[in-house]
């Protein structure tokens, strides 16, 4: 559905006149039924990459096609769910007239949108907020409200930047119910997030950008973790000597019991073997970084 290929964005700075490139020979495919991952560290071109598929900007190399349509042309026919990095709006609407007025925008018709802004307004929590101005908001409220607007539409291309910026553990969780709902084989999602634990739970592919080019494409599969020697942390009930079995074992400042082990799948097992035999009683063991945390961070030291 949509192609990037080998799409890129120079820009000249303003005072220097010098040539900056945000995004280089960027080529990659999303798929209707798919939910994209990007991520990068800051200044890795992620926001030029979503600029250039909203059609804010045009690249200055390659093409980027949605169903064979430069992008802002196939926007302004079909509408795209989008959700910024800072939602701003007036500060002065109520929820439910701000909700009301995005809907407009995004071609609900006039008798199906009271309905639709309803719906809205209880998937997203936001029936307690109905008589606070926007102003009144909090931040992880706005951002609900933020999302709750890029949903209006029910357009085919969703695409998220930060989107759980500023939610509690809870609406961080909802979140993701809120993406499982959003999926269907005609739609595509595009979620652009620093948070990596959120796009291993909720992507198909992650793409990585450092410094402008797409560094590599993760897979949901190999964002598991591999058999390679990996930290894990461990922690038992009482105080157990991890380190008579394991000596690189190092204890975890201010909770007690709990290790950062460096060790193999393999290792790991035979130590745990050895300590459960002894009589430990394990209440954790869990890998201290996830697959797609140690792709991100050998990606962008490439």
């Amino acid at each position: 559905m949509i192609a990037f290929n080998d799409a890129g964005k120079t820009y000249t700075a303003v005072l220097t006149r010098k040539r900056v490139d945000a995004l280089t020979g960027f080529t990659m495919e999303m798929r209707r039924g798919e939910v994209i991952g990007i991520a990068g560290p800051n200044g890795a071109g992620k926001s030029t990459l979503i600029s250039l598929l909203m059609g804010f900007l045009n690249p200055t190399a390659g093409s980027i096609r949605i169903d064979g349509s430069a992008p802002r042309p196939w926007v302004e026919a079909h509408g795209v769910g989008y959700l910024t990095e800072l939602v701003n709006l007036p500060p002065r609407w109520k929820v439910p007239q701000a909700l009301e007025r995005l809907a407009n925008l995004a071609g609900v018709p006039a008798n199906a949108r009271r309905a639709r802004v309803d719906q809205l307004m209880t998937q997203l929590g936001l029936v307690e907020h109905a008589s606070k101005q926007v102003r009144q908001l909090s931040k992880g409220n706005l951002q609900r409200l933020g999302l709750a607007q890029a949903l209006a539409g029910d357009a085919d291309v969703i695409v998220l930047d930060e989107p759980t910026h500023g939610l509690d553990p809870l609406w961080t969780q909802r979140f993701r119910d809120v993406v499982a709902e959003l999926r269907r084989p005609d739609r595509v999602i595009v979620i652009a997030s620093h948070n990596l634990d959120e796009l291993e739970r909720l992507a198909d592919r992650v793409a990585i950008l450092n410094k402008g080019r797409l560094q590599r494409v993760v897979e949901h599969g190999a964002m598991t973790v591999s058999p390679a020697s990996l930290a894990w942390r461990v922690a038992f009930e009482g105080d157990v000597a991890v380190d008579a079995v394991m000596p690189a074992a190092r204890r975890v400042e201010g909770r007690a019991g709990a290790w950062v082990v460096e060790a193999s799948r393999t290792e790991m097992s035979a130590a745990l073997g050895a300590l459960l035999g002894a009589g430990a009683v394990l209440v954790e063991c869990v890998p201290a970084e996830s697959g797609l945390a140690n792709a991100f961070r050998a990606a962008v030291q490439e």
